[in-house]
């Protein structure tokens, strides 16, 4: 597959699975004027998984892409240990195979390992599809380094290399930089994908005290109890917010771009597609990057989730 030039963010579809993380029933209706606002702002890279409600979210952004010539949108999807036919001879072919049907593709831009459960055994299996140039960037999500190397090396051994990492990164949570990955990744030409940029919204600016997650969420159970705590921290992004003109969301968002990474924001309306859009063009200082850096360390929060692990 030809390589093309990344944007600057991907948008996430996760929620749109409706799995019960988000704590919403979104409907194709509901989502269509937030693909359609996406693709018309340039914004065409998307991430998904068939884990993200067992295909749900894959088959609905399938729909929506279906009136696209595929060399107008990214495609980033994975293969979730979890969801395979532990039975299966070729369980990466076999779920490779039944995300593109839902998606309505043949081949990926990127295709992910979701997760070191299993690791290596699965980026070998990965292999054969890269070489029927089936994916055109293969990467690693929740992976530490010492599994990165290990797969990179399984890899380069083929021919092939880890062209992208995704794993949890926000200002909350930065085990990914303090344990090496992003220098490995900036040493060795990779894509650094940090997802929950925004912490599922805790650092978006609509949170807080008087106004919580819905309660019966996964994020509502994990961040409501913090949202004492965030208030500060969301209090410090408003006031850099406030100098540019633009809204707290964006400004974690663009600190993520800063960092030299590219962050995966979810999108479920049309204002957070804007949110992202305006976020790749802000230009944070040094000296708000360090402030922002050193609230969040004050919070001493641990925000690693179930399926997560501290990178070190």
């Amino acid at each position: 597959m030809e390589l093309k030039q990344l944007p600057k963010i991907a948008l996430g579809a996760w929620a749109w699975g409706n799995d019960g993380t988000f704590g919403s029933d979104l409907s194709a209706a509901d989502l269509k004027p937030v693909f359609d606002a996406a693709m018309n702002a340039s914004l065409n890279l998307w991430d998904t998984a068939f884990a993200y409600g067992m295909g749900a979210s894959e088959k609905v952004l399938g729909e929506f892409l279906k009136n696209y010539p595929r060399d107008s949108y990214f495609i980033s999807d994975k293969f979730t240990p979890q969801c395979a036919d532990p039975n299966a001879a070729n369980a990466v072919i076999d779920m490779f195979e039944n995300s593109a049907k839902l998606l309505g593709v043949d081949t990926m831009d990127i295709y992910w390992i979701h997760n070191p459960i299993g690791a290596p055994q699965w980026i070998r299996k990965l292999i054969p599809l890269a070489k029927a140039n089936k994916i055109g960037r293969i990467g690693l999500s929740n992976h530490n380094l010492a599994e990165i190397k290990e797969a990179a090396a399984i890899l380069e051994a083929d021919g092939l290399k880890v062209a992208a990492i995704q794993n949890h990164y926000s200002l909350l949570n930065r085990s990914s930089e303090a344990s090496g990955i992003l220098d490995y990744c900036k040493e060795n030409g990779i894509t650094f994908f940090s997802y929950m940029v925004l912490e599922q919204g805790a650092l978006s600016g609509k949170y807080d005290t008087k106004h919580p997650f819905p309660a019966t969420s996964d994020r509502g159970k994990v961040y409501n109890p913090m949202l004492p705590q965030l208030e500060k921290l969301t209090a410090g992004l408003k006031e850099i917010a406030d100098k540019h003109g633009v809204s707290v969301a964006q400004v974690p968002i663009a600190w993520a771009i800063a960092k030299g990474t590219l962050p995966i924001i979810g999108v479920t309306k049309v204002y957070q597609v804007e949110d992202a859009l305006r976020a790749a063009a802000l230009n944070l200082t040094d000296e708000e990057i360090k402030t922002m850096e050193q609230l969040a360390n004050d919070m001493s929060l641990n925000v690693i989730r179930y399926w997560e692990k501290e990178m070190k």
